[in-house]
C-alpha cells in the first residue's frame, strides 16, 4: 500500500499518505447531522486538510432533515473540531470556510433538486471535477436516498467529471434484501462508482496482511493445514450499544459485525496469493474464500455456534446494564450481542482448520485481534526433560486498540538446568517513524477520491457472505430452534467452544 517517495506539497513525512494529487471535487454528506458524520467523517476530513492531503480546491456540503443555517452549521463543527486543537485556530478557520450546510427533505425530490441547482452554481466557479455523495444515514434510507440522489440532477453525468456513491455497512438485512438494494443502486451508478465501505478494512494492520504474507518467504510455506492448528479472529468491544438500539434489536451481532467486518477479516487471512496487486485479482481471490465456506449444519448449530446477550455487570470498574435494561431495548429481547463461530473452508490450503469467528459487546476489554496458532512439533526430543508437549508457536496480528504483529517462539532459559521459556519478536506501528498514521475513515476517503476500490466490498463478495449467513439467521431466529442463547456478564469473555477457551 505504501507508494515510493515523490516531490509533493505535502508535510514531512506525508509521502505515503497520497501517491498523487487528488481531483478538485464535492464531498456531499447525507445525513451531516447525525453521529457518523460528527464523530467520523467531518473530524476525519479536517484531519486530512491539515495534513495536506485534501484536494487544493473542494467543497464539503452537509446534508440533512435538521433546519440549519450556514452559520450555525459551521459554529456547530467548530465546537466540535476546535476542542483540544488551540494550534489549529487558522486550519480550522480555513477548512470551515469551504464546508457548506444545505437542508433537505427525503420526502421532497425537489429539495435534492435545489441541492443540484445550488452545486451546479458553485462547482464551476471552483473547477471541481468530481462529485462524492456519502450516505452517513440508517441502512432503512439507503434505498431511498440513491433513487433521490439518482433521479435528480445531481447524478447527471458529464464529460470530465466524476460521480462515486458511498454506503456504509450493513448492506441489507439478508441475502434478498442486499440483492434488492444492489438492483436500485445499479439503476442509477455503476460498479465502478459504489464505494461499499468497511472501515475494518482501512487500518493499517489489516491492509498490511497482504504485504506481510506474500512479501515474505518466511510464512507463506506455513500458512496452510499443514503447520497452522487453527485460527481465531476475534473483535471484542467493552462498549455496549449507545443509543443504537433501534437499528440493534433488528440487526444483532451477526449483521453487525460477521457478515462485513469478520468476513473480510477471514478473506485476507485465508485467500489465495493474487496473480497481481490490482483490485479486480485481490477481490476476486476474497470471493473465492466465501464460495469455498462450507455450510453450517443447522441441525446440530449449536456445535458451530455460541451466541451470548450481555446482562449486568462492571467493565473498567464501573457498574454497566445489561443489553435488556438499556433504552430503547425489549425488556424480553432475545437479541445476540456476542457470537462465536467455528467454521471451515472445503479448499486444499485449509481442509480440516477451524477457524473462529468471535465478536461481541460488553466483554472484558476492547481488543480485535488475528491469531494463527501453529501446531506442535511432530516429534519431541524433549520429552524426557521437558514432557510430551512442548507450546507451540503464535502469530498474532493486533489491530486494536494497538495495531501490532508478534510471534512468539520458545528458548531456554538462561542456567544450567533446560526449562523453555516464551519470549516475543514484536513490530508495533506507532513506532514506524514520522509518517503521519491515518485513521480507517481518513484512508477510505482518500480511497474514494482517488476512485480506488481495493478495499471495498464487490456486490458478488455481499451476496456470496449473505449466501453463507441467512440460513443460520433464519435458524436461529425461528421461535422452535432450540439455539441457546447465554446471558454472559458484561466484563467477562462470552461462552466460547470447549477446545478453544484458552484462546483469551
Amino acid at each position: 500500500m505504501m507508494a515510493q517517495e515523490k516531490e509533493t506539497k505535502l508535510p514531512v513525512g506525508s509521502s505515503c499518505i497520497l501517491e498523487g494529487p487528488l481531483d478538485p471535487c464535492s464531498i456531499i454528506i447525507l445525513g451531516a447531522t447525525g453521529d457518523l458524520a460528527s464523530k467520523k467523517l467531518i473530524p476525519a476530513l479536517f484531519k486530512l486538510y491539515s495534513n495536506g492531503a485534501l484536494p487544493e480546491h473542494f467543497l464539503i456540503c452537509g446534508c440533512g432533515r435538521t433546519p440549519l443555517s450556514q452559520g450555525a452549521f459551521r459554529k456547530r463543527l467548530e465546537a466540535l473540531l476546535g476542542e483540544g486543537k488551540m494550534g489549529q485556530v487558522e486550519k480550522l478557520t480555513s477548512f470551515l470556510s469551504a464546508v457548506y450546510y444545505h437542508r433537505v427533505d427525503f420526502d421532497d425530490p425537489s429539495s435534492f433538486d435545489a441541492l443540484a441547482s445550488w452545486l451546479h452554481e458553485k462547482e464551476p466557479e471552483m473547477g471541481l471535477k468530481g462529485r462524492l455523495f456519502y450516505f452517513a444515514l440508517p441502512p432503512s434510507l439507503y434505498a431511498k436516498s440513491a433513487r433521490l440522489v439518482g433521479s435528480s440532477t445531481l447524478s447527471a453525468r458529464k464529460e470530465g467529471r466524476w460521480l462515486r456513491l458511498v454506503v456504509e455497512k450493513p448492506f441489507g438485512h439478508d441475502l434478498y434484501s442486499a440483492r434488492e438494494l444492489d438492483k436500485i443502486l445499479h439503476s442509477y451508478f455503476n460498479e465502478d462508482e459504489i464505494f461499499r465501505i468497511d472501515h475494518y478494512l482501512a487500518k493499517e494492520t489489516v491492509q498490511n496482511i497482504l504485504i506481510f504474507r506474500f512479501t515474505n518467504s518466511l510464512f507463506e510455506p506455513l500458512w496452510n493445514r499443514r503447520y497452522v492448528d487453527y485460527v481465531e479472529i476475534t473483535a471484542a468491544e467493552s462498549i455496549g450499544i449507545g443509543n443504537r438500539a433501534a437499528y440493534y434489536e433488528r440487526a444483532g451481532v451477526l449483521r453487525d459485525m460477521f457478515q462485513n467486518h469478520m468476513m473480510q477479516l477471514l478473506a485476507l487471512i485465508a485467500m489465495e496469493p493474487p496473480a497481481s496487486f490490482e483490485t479486480s485479482t485481490v477481490r476476486s481471490e476474497k470471493i473465492k474464500v466465501f464460495q469455498v465456506l462450507r455450510p453450517i449444519p443447522l441441525d446440530r448449530i449449536n456445535d458451530f455456534l455460541k451466541l451470548g446477550q450481555y446482562g449486568p455487570g462492571r467493565v473498567g470498574g464501573r457498574p454497566v446494564p445489561g443489553y435488556r435494561q438499556e433504552p430503547g431495548v425489549d425488556p424480553g429481547s432475545i437479541v445476540p450481542t456476542y457470537a462465536s463461530m467455528k467454521v471451515f473452508l472445503d479448499n486444499w490450503r485449509w481442509q480440516g482448520v477451524p477457524f473462529y469467528l468471535t465478536s461481541g459487546k460488553r466483554l472484558a476489554e476492547k481488543n480485535t485481534h488475528i491469531a494463527i496458532q501453529f501446531k506442535e512439533v511432530p516429534h519431541s526430543m524433549f520429552r524426557n526433560v521437558l514432557g510430551e508437549h512442548i507450546m507451540a508457536n503464535r502469530l498474532v496480528i493486533g489491530i486494536a486498540p494497538e495495531e501490532r504483529i508478534s510471534l512468539t517462539f520458545q528458548t531456554k532459559a538462561p542456567g544450567p538446568k533446560i526449562c523453555l521459556r516464551s519470549v516475543t519478536m514484536d513490530f508495533s506501528y506507532k513506532e514506524m517513524g514520522e509518517a503521519p498514521l491515518l485513521d480507517a475513515y481518513e484512508k477510505v476517503l482518500i480511497d474514494c477520491i482517488q476512485g480506488d476500490q481495493m478495499l471495498f466490498w464487490h456486490q458478488e463478495g455481499v451476496e456470496r457472505s449473505w449466501a453463507f449467513l441467512t440460513p443460520i439467521l433464519e435458524r436461529i431466529e425461528d421461535p422452535s430452534c432450540p439455539c441457546g442463547l447465554t446471558i454472559y456478564e458484561a466484563g467477562t469473555w462470552g461462552p466460547r467452544f470447549p477446545e478453544n477457551e484458552e484462546a483469551q
